[in-house]
């Protein structure tokens, strides 16, 4: 018995992608005899029938389901150990793979990218930016190395994911010039419920932060007049300074607006007992990783310099503290 090849498993998915011979040869510069010709051995060398073809037409059977599923897998195993052995020169070659949700991405991210880049100037960063909810999704799936976001993780992809807290920010409850509240400078909770919002979009992490504070304030949802619903900040925050209602956004993403005077933060006061104590919004940013996937040199170095910086900033900022462990 021969065995399969890793060229074999190329061709394959590539022809399980198109669902087309010919497109698979042109996808992967080779002929077309001589994609037919490897999934003909395939279906010779196990027995099994990989693709129906009816008339012009190819369908996936069952057997090539099967194979598509695991050949993936092992042709990522592959080139992750590829990556592995080229990160092995004293990490001067190869790419480093994060994703990282919207706010982070923005605005605290970049200069932590700069700083490893001034460190490693042969790596090669690849950033995708999504919400929350996707980027966890693509660290579970092996998309990124390394994942950054600020919301929660689902409860079916908690058991598989390792995270760390690496960084923080505070969430404020911003105004435009011609709100109401811009004058005063400071609101009761009793007020949230007075005035139009402007929201994010589900999934995303700022949404689940000012959720998750609207509950410990007592305040549901729905008892907001949200107007308004985007899935960027920068559009929450333009609509705002527009002058239409008010939200609950990243203080990295209006200090220069604040500085203008163009959007205020309000002091948020908790009159609910009859005190007068200011609230805040605090949410941690959690670096994530697969439990068991293949971890490179690039990705280690990088979380390296990530709690370095935390541990400086904590030195100065008694407030910011790492937590590790399994998301439960």
């Amino acid at each position: 018995m021969a065995g399969m090849t890793l060229d074999q498993l190329r061709i394959f998915l590539a022809v399980a992608e198109n669902l087309h011979f010919t497109r698979a040869a042109e996808e992967l510069y080779i002929t077309q005899p001589a994609v037919s010709a490897a999934i003909q051995s395939l279906e010779q060398e196990y027995r099994v029938k990989l693709f129906h073809r009816i008339g012009r037409h190819i369908e996936i059977a069952e057997a090539g389901k099967l194979l598509k599923v695991e050949a993936q897998k092992i042709l990522d195993q592959v080139s992750l150990t590829e990556r592995g052995l080229r990160e092995l020169n004293n990490l001067q070659r190869g790419e480093l793979k994060l994703g990282s949700s919207l706010t982070i991405g923005n605005y605290w991210l970049p200069s932590k990218i700069s700083e490893f880049k001034s460190q490693y100037p042969g790596i090669s960063v690849n950033c995708t930016l999504a919400n929350a909810e996707t980027i966890c999704v693509g660290t579970a799936m092996g998309q990124f190395d390394l994942g950054l976001v600020e919301g929660d993780v689902k409860p079916e992809l908690q058991n598989s994911m390792e995270y760390e807290i690496v960084g923080s920010d505070r969430l404020q409850i911003v105004v435009g010039k011609t709100h109401p509240w811009f004058e005063r400078g400071e609101i009761y909770l009793t007020e949230l419920t007075q005035t139009p919002w402007v929201m994010r979009e589900p999934g995303s992490g700022t949404q689940q932060r000012f959720e998750e504070a609207l509950q410990n304030w007592g305040i549901n949802l729905s008892e907001l007049d949200v107007m308004l619903v985007f899935t960027s900040g920068e559009m929450a925050k333009a609509a705002v300074e527009s002058g239409v209602g008010a939200t609950g956004i990243s203080e990295l993403m209006v200090k220069k607006e604040i500085l203008l005077g163009t959007l205020r933060a309000m002091r948020v006061i908790d009159n609910r007992d009859g005190s007068s104590v200011s609230v805040e919004i605090v949410r941690p940013f959690f670096k994530l990783k697969h439990r068991q996937r293949f971890q490179t040199a690039l990705s280690k170095a990088f979380e390296q310099m990530l709690i370095s910086s935390l541990l400086d900033n904590s030195s100065q900022n008694s407030s910011t503290f790492a937590i590790k462990g399994q998301l439960s």
